[in-house]
């Protein structure tokens, strides 16, 4: 493999790293909020469950590209939850 080629690949999988971290943040963010926010209550167990199961799906793939350092990686990018920054249409109600 020469040198571009193995520079496209790692931006490659940075751009995939990057997309499984922000749709396990999305489904974070979205389980966080329907067990205390707005949603209290309207929310079932199911419905998380499945958020959850996503969300192992998601750092399964992560760890395929980076290995044992996936829980580090989510751990990290998930430290600083706000629901305050959630993207919801109900922010600032």
């Amino acid at each position: 493999m020469t040198q571009t080629q193995e520079k496209r690949t790692q931006v490659q999988q940075g751009s995939e790293v990057a997309r499984l971290l922000a749709q396990i943040r999305a489904e974070y963010d979205s389980a966080v909020l329907g067990l205390s926010g707005l949603a209290y209550g309207s929310s079932q167990h199911v419905v998380i469950t499945q958020k959850m199961e996503r969300i192992s799906g998601y750092h399964d793939q992560l760890k395929d590209l980076v290995g044992d350092d996936a829980m580090a990686l989510v751990a990290q990018h998930l430290a600083d939850f706000d629901p305050s920054k959630s993207s919801s249409p109900v922010q600032g109600l």
